[in-house]
């Protein structure tokens, strides 16, 4: 008699919210059984909801992976990460525990464009003169140029170096500075390396491009908005937690900067009841940053790839320690 056919592997794949990762990949072609979740699962629910999986696909860092979540995943044997890293998976837990973790390709620049789609919003009051053009209404607002005035990166890596050939073209005078930041590196990208200092009260428009890590949290505190001037925008696409959350809620009740332009939070999904929602010179954006057709081909089919290739003994994109 043949041999029993051996159980067919089951695929979590976390985060689907828009309910499209079943059409950007062959997710057929797999022998799996694969589910597709389309709400965040609170962490204190993941062991029950995820301990079936033998394989979990995860968005970015939307679903961390500490220890304690992880050592209640027993079958779990391949954890796949779109993008080139997670800092939110803890990996010397997934060594410990024989988890293979595998990760995907990723494209900087959707992220840069959307940098700039939040600061020409900010800049020029645009969801104020969508609501009052929608409504009926005409010109609600004066808007801020941005052609001779000072754009301030925190972080020159590749986005913030896309987002700063941008403000060149566009005419702006290009400041940076981060931790390790040299004159070297800025002059490359035609930029001027300054002090934090210089960065919070020189920019009018502060677009912050670090990774998040205990050297970055809440980097921008009460201290430091305190130094930005009046009319300057604050712009984070990176991580929420880098700046610092009540104080930036602070200065913007009390008109102390022109506004900000969010994609990240410290909770996300933002809860309904957060006050960043009644703010009007908040533009805001559900984490967005990445969120592009080419972006998702590229996670799914890649997620695919290494779901096949773990099965086959050979994984690919492994991440490690």
């Amino acid at each position: 008699m043949p041999a029993d056919r051996p159980p067919r592997s089951r695929v979590a794949v976390l985060d689907d919210y828009q309910q499209v990762a079943a059409r950007f990949a062959d997710w057929a072609g797999l022998d799996a059984d694969v589910t597709f979740f389309d709400r965040p699962i609170a962490q204190s629910d993941l062991p029950a909801a995820l301990g079936e999986f033998d394989v979990i696909v995860a968005m970015r860092e939307r679903t961390p992976f500490p220890a304690t979540v992880l050592r209640q995943l027993p079958r779990l044997r391949l954890l796949v990460t779109t993008g080139a890293r997670n800092a939110s998976i803890d990996l010397k837990a997934t060594a410990a525990l024989g988890i293979t973790v595998c990760a995907t390709g990723y494209l900087p620049s959707p992220a840069a464009e959307h940098t700039w789609a939040l600061i020409l919003a900010a800049a020029r009051r645009l969801p104020t003169e969508f609501a009052a053009v929608a409504a009926g209404g005409w010109q609600q607002t004066v808007g801020m140029g941005l052609a001779g005035h000072t754009l301030g990166l925190a972080g020159l890596g590749r986005l913030g170096s896309a987002v700063a050939r941008v403000g060149l073209a566009f005419g702006m005078n290009v400041i940076a500075w981060s931790q390790h930041l040299t004159v070297e590196r800025a002059a490359e990208v035609g930029v001027a390396a300054v002090s934090k200092e210089q960065l919070l009260t020189d920019s009018d428009v502060l677009s912050i491009h670090l990774v998040l890590s205990a050297r970055s949290r809440g980097l921008f505190g009460a201290g430091e908005l305190a130094l930005m001037k009046p009319s300057a925008i604050l712009v984070n696409t990176s991580r929420g937690p880098i700046v610092d959350e009540p104080a930036l809620l602070d200065v913007l009740r009390r008109n102390a900067i022109r506004g900000a332009a969010l994609d990240v939070f410290d909770i996300e999904p933002l809860p309904v009841d957060h006050p960043f929602r009644t703010l009007p010179s908040v533009v805001m954006t559900p984490h967005l940053g990445y969120v592009v057709d080419d972006q998702y081909r590229i996670f799914y089919a890649d997620a695919v790839e290494d779901i096949a290739r773990f099965a086959a003994g050979s994984p690919v994109r492994v991440l490690a320690l």
